[in-house]
């Protein structure tokens, strides 16, 4: 309990989350490189003449192309008018009038979606709209194990047999060119609303809403499958002059999604994060409010708390079961008894953490018992008992422990599977490209990358993948980096600047969480080590202390025996026994320049 007493609860289970089964030194207890990012100097004064804030907050805002007094307004206090106009997007028009007719004709819809956070919450924000404005409308989501990603044949063959004569796809269905034709032959049309990289041909849907599009002349582009769905609604609702508090009411769906698929927090997206959380603290979506129960949160949330906790539990039904049963429990009325349908994603979820745990450990057992392990620029591990739902986290985590680029294999019906996942700067699509020869088929993008093979093409791939990166990563890329946003002193650390720093949030890519620098800083004597692991650090600045804390830092623990240290930390304001304080998460420490 002592580590949990100066730190706030979210950020001890984040830690918990991303190491707890690291059963070695990680190659990122190295040095890391440390990166002050920069912004425009002459930009960043005339900001601070106008805000009249702390000069490292205006370094700050322009750094995330705020550069102006209504910019910044714009920035600390979004409001809603500030979303565009949905009829921007390329084809929008074209979905309106084909749903127009299916409503007319009373046609039935079904509402398709992928099997992950951002397709479930992206179907059940489509529902909850339709069920009371025009109920003659269903929904399917793929069995991740049965069917795969996208679109399949089966879905198709469901509407068929279901008499739906409209499919609205929703976080997938970009490339599903043959999918869609396959559906013409049927006499079923499609509504593609996607957020992924479109190919050079679009499938021959009645309308293709995607912001990525060449020609989408669409002001943001970097919206969530269920943002996108969101739009279509928001058209919708002007189309036929529905009160906007009909799409609003969902908006917090689309704050559980921009969390969970770790899209960029900037520009439209902030908006619609920043009023989605509010409605998720303030009244939530029934099956959500569940789901919180369950978390045992008590407190304000926040995007982490939707990263860390509700997200898990609403894609552990895809990864272990059937994501159906996410879908049921989001468009679920205020009835107790769906307490029960949450408790079922809870159970799901245990079991995902669970199966998580154990072939984590294993892959480490693995990997640690090769004698060549350390001399490696990849990682490539492969049983054939480990659970196909899991092995992108795992990925993640061999990632983060060895910091190289990785790919996880196992079995399924007769094909090896693999999620792979890179580390900055490296193209992990490339590398897989030019593995294509041992492949069957392949998929993703430069940080994360779906793939299948066959059984013996293993250890082909193995040897190819490691010669690929060995041959074109650069030493500094397999170098953990801190981004530091600005150099600060212990003194410029009052309520005002953390204010100012909560200010930011929601927090997210392209939006992080201010991480500083202090530098000169000298230890009190009172630091000291937590289970052999971590170190609570008091430090001191200029007459100025401060406590902290460093998780898997006690190889570093002989640094503060030094005379002065830099140190890389986030703030973080901690209650403890009604009395509240700052603390120092602290990323990294060295050894002061002279």
């Amino acid at each position: 309990m002592e580590v949990i007493a100066i730190i706030s609860f979210r950020e001890a289970i984040s830690f918990v989350l991303q190491t707890s089964y690291l059963r070695k030194p990680q190659k990122s207890m190295l040095q890391k490189r440390w990166t002050i990012k920069h912004a425009d100097a002459a930009k960043a004064a005339l900001l601070q003449e106008a805000l009249k804030i702390h000069p490292a907050f205006c370094r700050m805002l322009v750094m995330r192309g705020v550069e102006t007094f209504e910019q910044a307004r714009a920035f600390f206090r979004p409001e809603l008018n500030h979303l565009h106009d949905p009829f921007l997007m390329k084809d929008m028009d074209k979905a309106v009038d084909r749903i127009h007719k299916a409503v007319t004709a009373n046609e039935r819809i079904l509402i398709y979606g992928d099997y992950d956070v951002d397709g479930t919450t992206s179907v059940s924000l489509m529902v909850l709209f339709f069920q009371d404005f025009y109920p003659n409308i269903d929904f399917y989501i793929p069995n991740r194990y049965k069917e795969g990603y996208g679109i399949s044949t089966q879905g198709i063959d469901y509407a068929e047999a279901n008499g739906c004569s409209l499919i609205i796809a929703l976080d997938c269905g970009i490339k599903s060119i043959d999918k869609v034709d396959y559906a013409l032959a049927k006499k079923i049309d499609f509504i593609i609303c996607d957020h992924h990289l479109p190919g050079e041909e679009l499938p021959k849907a009645s309308a293709v809403l995607d912001p990525k599009r060449s020609d989408c002349a669409y002001p943001f582009k970097e919206l969530s499958g269920c943002g996108v769905g969101f739009k279509l609604i928001q058209a919708l609702a002007l189309h036929y002059n529905l009160p906007e508090e009909k799409y609003l009411d969902v908006i917090d769906l689309v704050a559980v999604s921009t969390a969970s698929d770790i899209v960029s927090l900037s520009g439209e997206n902030r908006v619609l994060t920043y009023f989605g959380i509010e409605k998720l603290n303030k009244n939530p979506s029934h099956g959500l409010k569940h789901l919180i129960r369950l978390t045992g949160l008590e407190r304000k949330l926040d995007v982490s708390d939707v990263v860390f906790y509700i997200g898990p539990r609403i894609n552990a039904a895809g990864r272990m079961d059937d994501a159906k049963q996410a879908v049921r429990l989001m468009i679920a009325d205020e009835s107790p008894h769906h307490a029960d349908q949450a408790g079922e994603l809870q159970n799901l979820n245990k079991d995902r953490q669970e199966a998580d745990r154990d072939i984590t450990a294993h892959a480490l057992e693995i990997l640690n018992a090769n004698a060549d392990n350390e001399s490696l620029k990849s990682t490539v591990v492969f049983n054939t008992g480990w659970h196909k739902g899991v092995i992108g986290i795992v990925a993640s985590r061999l990632t983060e422990h060895f910091y190289r680029p990785t790919v996880v294999l196992t079995e399924h019906e007769g094909k090896v599977t693999g999620s792979a996942r890179s580390v900055k700067g490296f193209d992990l699509y490339e590398a897989l490209y030019a593995c294509r020869e041992q492949l069957i088929q392949f998929g993703g993008h430069k940080f994360a990358a779906g793939l299948t093979m066959l059984p013996e093409k293993v250890n082909d791939f193995r040897n190819h993948f490691e010669r690929v990166v060995s041959a074109s990563i650069t030493p500094e890329q397999l170098i953990p980096e801190i981004e530091i946003d600005a150099e600060i002193n212990f003194s410029d650390i009052t309520p005002l600047f953390y204010k100012l720093i909560n200010e930011f949030a929601p927090f997210g890519p392209d939006n992080m969480k201010p991480v500083f620098v202090a530098k000169h800083v000298k230890e009190t004597g009172w630091s000291k080590l937590l289970k052999d692991r971590h170190i609570k650090f008091s430090l001191k600045q200029n007459g100025v202390t401060l406590s902290g804390i460093g998780f898997d830092m006690a190889h570093k623990m002989e640094l503060l025996k030094e005379n002065e240290i830099d140190v890389v930390f986030q703030i973080e304001e901690n209650e403890w026994q009604g009395n509240k304080s700052f603390q120092l998460m602290v990323k990294d420490i060295r050894v002061s320049e002279a």
